[in-house]
């Protein structure tokens, strides 16, 4: 008898339980222990489908979800593999536009643990290779690789030769892994950058984009950058991608927020660099219409949280959680304010390794309160009474609460308006979870 979809769950998470005792330490950033086992695997990562690298520090997943749409759009099937997941790991792994089932993904985990012998090894680094054993034997045109964390070390930086490799903006974030500067962050993520492979290079601070441009030369990589080799022009509030002549209309992008139209760019500009997969201007328009990115400024319209609001609410989650995050937010917010002025209420919860109150400050006029919550299994949280205080630190008024559903409970009794919850991945995971 076939095990019923709750014996799979737990073995699962039996497999990724022992994963993460493979290493003392969750992150120890280095490429030598994903090649070792790459190579006893066969290198899987030398026979994939032509491969887009993406690193940056915001935007990437956004910008993977309209490369993916645009490409699906145009018939195509396309493996996509980003990180950290939402609500199940299963979620890293898509292959030909489908989340790799439990069934395969265990028999996947197993012979991968297994070929690895108990050698010392990260989480990311062991499960980034079973990606790739797994991406190598299913059929596909295209791969869309999001870094991990940085890219110089990235176990996706096993790949040798992508076709074609993009860098997302890039700002203040896991400065213990990756240096405290922009310079130095940037300088690790451009470190993806390959010998002939053409560079295309998002909206970045001059501090990050001198580096960029700088390890582009050292690798001789050539580049295209936004504002010089493509550009976004705004007339009336509708937004056009322009590169020499051509002219592609941006007015109906499906995921929320200004930042996004910068993301569409940099995912346009890249359908259109990807030497042998050209797409018709058709595909890119339905493509941005119909890319899905959960947790990314996504509305939830229905389910367990929204039905404790109420009538008249709007409930919003976003999983930003980094100075450039929260000013991403913060322009949403003001342009909440210009369409109808209802309060803004602010549900957050923070790891202990992110700059909360960098991340909060620029929220702290446009909202009418914050609650601060825990995040639930995870012991390397804010406690929610630490990060109230860090929000009155900023000016915000704010109070801690239990949990998310006793949040939204006393939200819920003032005058309509709208929620967001934001500060965390790992909390819109839950929230979503959670929401059902």
């Amino acid at each position: 008898m076939a095990p019923d979809g709750s014996a799979l769950t737990a073995r699962r998470e039996q497999i990724l339980a022992r994963l993460t005792r493979l290493h003392p330490r969750l992150i120890d950033l280095s490429l030598g222990r994903t090649i070792r086992l790459l190579d006893k695997l066969g290198r899987p990562d030398r026979n994939l489908p032509p491969v887009v690298h993406v690193a940056g520090t915001n935007g990437k997943g956004s910008t993977i979800a309209f490369l993916r749409a645009i490409h699906e759009a145009a018939g195509r099937r396309v493996h996509v593999y980003t990180s950290p997941h939402l609500v199940r790991f299963n979620e890293r792994i898509q292959l030909a536009g489908t989340i790799i089932d439990d069934d395969p993904l265990i028999d996947l985990l197993t012979e991968v643990e297994a070929v690895n012998a108990g050698d010392p090894i990260t989480f990311f680094e062991v499960t980034t290779a079973a990606a790739f054993l797994a991406m190598s034997r299913a059929p596909a045109d295209l791969v869309l690789l999001e870094t991990g964390l940085g890219g110089r070390f990235d176990s996706t930086n096993a790949v040798e030769h992508p076709s074609l490799t993009l860098l997302t903006p890039v700002s203040l974030d896991h400065e213990a892994f990756l240096g405290n500067t922009l310079a130095a962050i940037a300088g690790e993520k451009a470190a993806i950058q390959k010998p002939g492979v053409p560079s295309l290079v998002g909206e970045q601070p001059p501090e990050a984009l001198a580096v960029i441009l700088d390890a582009a030369r050292n690798a001789g990589a050539p580049v295209r950058r936004s504002g010089v080799d493509w550009c976004v022009s705004e007339t009336a509030g509708a937004f056009t991608w322009h590169s020499g002549s051509l002219a592609v209309p941006l007015a109906e992008l499906s995921l929320a927020g200004r930042h996004q139209v910068d993301n569409a760019a940099l995912a346009v500009a890249a359908a259109q660099a990807i030497a042998g997969l050209p797409v018709a201007p058709d595909a890119i328009r339905r493509g941005l219409a119909t890319a899905e990115w959960p947790a990314r400024l996504q509305r939830l319209d229905g389910g367990a949280l929204a039905a404790r609001l109420g009538a008249g609410w709007e409930l919003w989650l976003d999983g930003g959680h980094n100075p450039a995050a929260g000013e991403v937010l913060a322009d949403t917010a003001r342009s909440w304010q210009l369409q109808d002025g209802r309060p803004l209420h602010i549900v957050c919860g923070m790891m202990a390794t992110k700059d909360a109150s960098t991340f909060l400050r620029p929220l702290a006029p446009l909202s009418a309160s914050v609650t601060t919550v825990p995040i639930p299994g995870e012991g390397n949280a804010l406690p929610a009474d630490g990060l109230a205080a860090i929000a009155c630190n900023v000016g915000m008024k704010a109070q801690p609460a239990a949990d998310i559903f006793s949040a939204l409970d006393a939200i819920a009794a003032r005058q309509s308006g709208r929620v967001l919850i934001c500060g965390s991945l790992y909390l819109a995971g839950h929230m979503l979870a959670a929401n059902g």
